[in-house]
């Protein structure tokens, strides 16, 4: 609704990196442009699924990597294209694709973790396509490591493990 524009646009206009998913993506598919305008003042994040990317950015040509990669550019955002290969765009052109995941991970509230993910490094001072690329690997595998049976709440008790792991293996 209005409110969630309102607020959206207020956190990106506030000139510090943020990130945004669900409504606060879809709320803008009726006027994208003021999105991507206010995406220009900090670095962004945008984590849709593909129903909210369609939804915002429309029928965008190619395969899932050129649409994250297109739709980056057009925003002026990080993209994170979330999925079992999840693509993680820059406006500049770099990309990655994940391939750290599990289908665990369909499920409510999976992607509300993620995007916390990609908030906290970002408040830490992690550039925004570094913190993009470091959540959707770290989620990934907290997904990964709890397994079958996996629920939202899960996760984020699964974070010390995954970075545990990247302490072993300097």
């Amino acid at each position: 609704n209005a409110q969630t524009r309102n607020r959206a646009l207020s956190a990106l206009n506030a000139g510090v990196p943020a990130v945004l998913d669900a409504d606060a993506i879809s709320v803008f598919a009726d006027d994208r442009q003021a999105l991507f305008d206010a995406c220009r003042q900090a670095p962004t994040i945008l984590t849709p699924h593909m129903g909210e990317f369609a939804r915002l950015f429309g029928d965008v040509e190619g395969d899932k990597l050129q649409q994250a990669c297109k739709a980056a550019h057009m925003a002026q955002a990080i993209i994170v294209l979330k999925g079992g290969d999840t693509v993680i765009a820059h406006p500049d052109g770099r990309a990655v694709i994940n391939t750290a995941t599990t289908p665990y991970l369909a499920t409510a509230g999976a992607g509300d973790v993620l995007t916390g993910l990609c908030a906290g490094l970002l408040a830490g001072g992690t550039d925004a396509f570094a913190a993009a690329c470091a959540a959707v690997w770290m989620h990934g595998m907290a997904g990964r490591e709890f397994g079958p049976g996996l629920t939202a709440d899960d996760l984020p008790a699964m974070i010390p493990a995954v970075l545990e792991y990247l302490h072993f293996q300097k």
